[in-house]
Formats: structure tokens, sequence, C-alpha cells
């Protein structure tokens, strides 16, 4: 059967994160983790089984570069949690947050409203939060702005009557009524961060006793082990200042990091890889982890440490490109369709390994491909493509980053926050691991460059 061009164009999305609960995401999924020196996922999921009993609950931090493939991988750890038994709310944060301005309350009531909108979806009934539904009908007061959706889902008119005849208020309507009119207007978020500052313990207390606790005894009462949240998309906080003159991503991961921490479920957080290199790493690790050790997922090895091409995950990189065309064929029977995708095996190889083993990247590069040809891809269309990526990272490089990157090179470590901020957000260079340790190597499509060379003899 020839190759469904739309079906593999639309699989190729760079953006798109497999979701593993469903049949068609799964049979794209290749699983990394015998060439990444670390099986994260399990190292996650097992923590959390292990310890679904102690007090506090765990709260674990999941790191890596942008695009490296960890909202796949939360997916994974998702499904695995639910065939043990867990009930898992995962959303990406990105859908209730500015990240370009986000302080610990506004993060906890996006928790709440997404762990309360899917109990409400599961029809897994709780008390009504009267607490809660106090708090926030006093930060409408506060503000002295009319939000007539508030006033509706505080009178129960959109969760409807039960079966008393009597209103319901809904929990996650009343959350998002209030911080969706603040996300519009900066001047109305800073005074609900204003009034819900000094507030923040009453807020933990409430989400916990009157959400996260008696939703769990639920549960478990259903027959589920505990309930678990992930955050996804956290980690592109950045580090911008904020008011109060510091980094944001700091403020909220290490000042408030103890806040993040208290709520009473198993917490997974992505957070921002720049925070290892950071002088106040051992903060965050104490105070957000609770002492455990971020979980790091490194890039796709397609090089060894001495510049040698590392053929298990060469063989691994091309089993993701060739399971967007040819997803229910086996590894063996794909490699064998590769010139319906290329041009020859060559130039699969040529795009797998010019990726550097960032996922994103060879979905991109890959895409961009499909853009301009119909399989299979010749190899000028690929070297094109190429070329184009190569030139919009050469036009980011000045003296100076050349002068770190050849350093950066010959010692394959990266020293420190300013060395972080300058080459590892700038895709300049990757981070590996092995049975050494951890590594760095210089993005593929810059170490093939004139420029590089030059470099190198000059420093």
């Amino acid at each position: 059967m020839a190759i469904d061009f739309q079906t593999f164009f639309a699989a190729c999305t760079p953006d798109r994160a497999l979701n593993l609960a469903k049949p068609e995401d799964r049979q794209f999924y290749i699983d990394f983790s015998s060439v990444r020196s670390a099986k994260v996922i399990q190292r996650l999921e097992k923590t959390i089984v292990l310890l679904s009993d102690q007090t506090p609950m765990t709260c674990q931090l999941f790191t890596g570069h942008i695009g490296c493939g960890k909202s796949t991988e939360l997916f994974r750890l998702k499904a695995g949690l639910e065939a043990q038994g867990f009930y898992v709310v995962y959303f990406e944060c990105t859908e209730d947050l500015d990240l370009n301005n986000v302080d610990v309350t506004d993060v906890l009531l996006a928790i709440a409203r997404q762990v309360s909108e899917k109990l409400e979806q599961d029809r897994v009934s709780l008390a009504q939060p009267q607490g809660f539904r106090n708090l926030l009908q006093n930060a409408v007061n506060f503000l002295q702005t009319p939000i007539d959706e508030f006033e509706v889902a505080a009178g129960g008119f959109k969760a409807g009557a039960n079966q008393e005849g009597e209103f319901k208020f809904s929990l996650p309507v009343g959350i998002a009524s209030v911080t969706a009119k603040a996300q519009k207007d900066k001047n109305l978020r800073d005074r609900l961060r204003q009034y819900l500052a000094p507030r923040t313990n009453s807020l933990l207390s409430l989400i916990n006793e009157e959400l996260l606790i008696p939703a769990t005894a639920a549960l478990q009462a259903q027959g589920k082990k505990g309930l678990v949240v992930i955050v996804d998309n956290l980690d592109r906080v950045g580090a911008q200042l904020n008011a109060a003159k510091r980094p944001q991503n700091e403020y909220l991961f290490i000042e408030q990091g103890v806040e993040l921490r208290r709520l009473a479920c198993h917490l997974v957080y992505t957070v921002p890889l720049v925070l290892l290199f950071t002088n106040d790493r051992e903060q965050m690790v104490n105070r957000l982890g609770g002492g455990l050790e971020p979980t790091v997922l490194p890039m796709v090895p397609v090089q060894t440490r001495d510049g040698q091409v590392y053929e298990a995950g060469m063989r691994l990189m091309r089993q993701m490109v060739l399971s967007r065309a040819f997803p229910t064929l086996t590894a063996e029977e794909r490699l064998e369709r590769i010139h319906e995708v290329f041009e020859d095996a060559a130039s699969l190889d040529r795009l797998c390994f010019i990726s550097g083993g960032h996922v994103r990247k060879l979905m991109t590069l890959l895409y961009s491909c499909l853009q301009d040809e119909d399989p299979p891809v010749s190899r000028d269309t690929l070297e094109g493509i190429i070329r184009s990526y190569r030139d919009s990272l050469l036009n980011t490089v000045d003296d100076s980053e050349w002068k770190l990157i050849v350093q950066v090179v010959r010692h394959q470590t990266v020293m420190g926050e300013e060395q972080f901020k300058i080459l590892l957000p700038s895709s300049f260079f990757y981070e590996y691991r092995d049975n050494e340790g951890h590594w760095f190597g210089l993005n593929p499509v810059l170490a093939e460059t004139r420029q590089f060379r030059e470099w190198q003899e000059r420093v």
C-alpha cells in the first residue's frame, strides 16, 4: 500500500505531542529510553507508586530542552499510572496562564480549576466548596468589577439543579470566570494577586480541604490508588524580571516553591532547565522537590563524545521518521520502504544526524521537506532545508558566542548559569547522557560550518 501523504503530513506536525492513551498516537511512539541512559519515566512512575500512601505526597521535577519530547513522555507517565489504578489530571498550563507574568496563586488556581473540571466531567461528586466559593466571591467584591459569568456560576445556573431542585456551585466555572477576566486586564490581574497574595495559605487550605483531600477519598472509594496532577509547559516560564526585580522563573520555583509543593496530591511539575545551573539549584530541589533530584530528559544521542556516529540512537531516530509514514508496519518492514519516503537511505541518515537527536527539530526539518516536495524527498530538497536552518542559526551567533562555543566544545561541559543562558536556549548545544554522565555536544548544523572551523583555529 502506498503512503497516504495527507496522513503522513499531519503526523509530522512538529509540535504534536503523542497521547499514548490514543491508539492512533501510540502507533507513532518510539521508546528512546535504551539510548538516553536514563529510564526517566519509569523513575517518576516508580516513585509515585511506591510512595502512594505516604505523607506528604510526592512532588517531582521534570525538565529538559524545549522540544526534546517531554510532553509525549508525560503522556506515557499518565498512561502508566492510570494502568496501575491512579487517577491522573494532566494539563498544559499554557491553557490557563500567561507564562510571561505568573505568580504562585495563578498556578494554584489553575490546578484547582483543572482538577475540579475533570472530576465534574467524570461525575466524581464532592461536597459543595463553600469556603472556596466565599473566597472567590470576596475576590470579585475586592476587584469592584462586574463579572457576570461569576454571578451565574455562583448562582449555580451553569451547573444546573440537583435532584432536590437546589442549584449547585461549579468550582471550575467559578475559578475560570474570575481568572479569565483578570487575564484580559493587567490592572485587574494585579489587583487579584494583591487580594490573593496575603491569603495564599488560606487558598492552599481550601484547595486541599475542599477539593484534593475529599477527591482522593472519593476516588479511593472507587478503587483508585490516589490522585496525581501533572503540570506541563511550566518549564516555559522565562527569566524576565518581575515587579520585584527577580527573574520570574527563580521567583516562582525557588522563592515560592514551598507553596507549590503543599498541595495534597502527587505532583509532577516541568521546570526550566536553566534552574539546574543556578547557584540556587539546591534551594529549588529542597523547597519544591522535597530533596528529590530533578529528572532530566536528555537528547537522543546520534553521536558519541568523540564525534563518532552512534548507531543505536540513529536506528531509533530512523524509526521515528518511518513510523509516521508506515505506522502499521514492523521496524524491519519500514526500512525496506525507505525509498518511498526519501531518495535514498543516506538522505534519511543525513536528516536524523543533522537534527542532533532533538526530536522536534527532526520533525520540523521533515515537515519543511514535505511542504516543498511530495515523497520521495530528494537530497537536493533536504539540503536546501538544512541550509536555510543553518543560515538562520548562524545569523544569531556573534563573536563572543563563537569564542564560548569553541571553549565548550573542547571541554564538553557548560559551566554555570551565564554560559547556559547563552548557549542552550539558542540551540547552539544539546545535552546528552551516557555511562560517564552528561555531556554537551555542538549542534551538528553549526559543527559543519566554515565559521566554526575558523574560530577553532583562532581560539
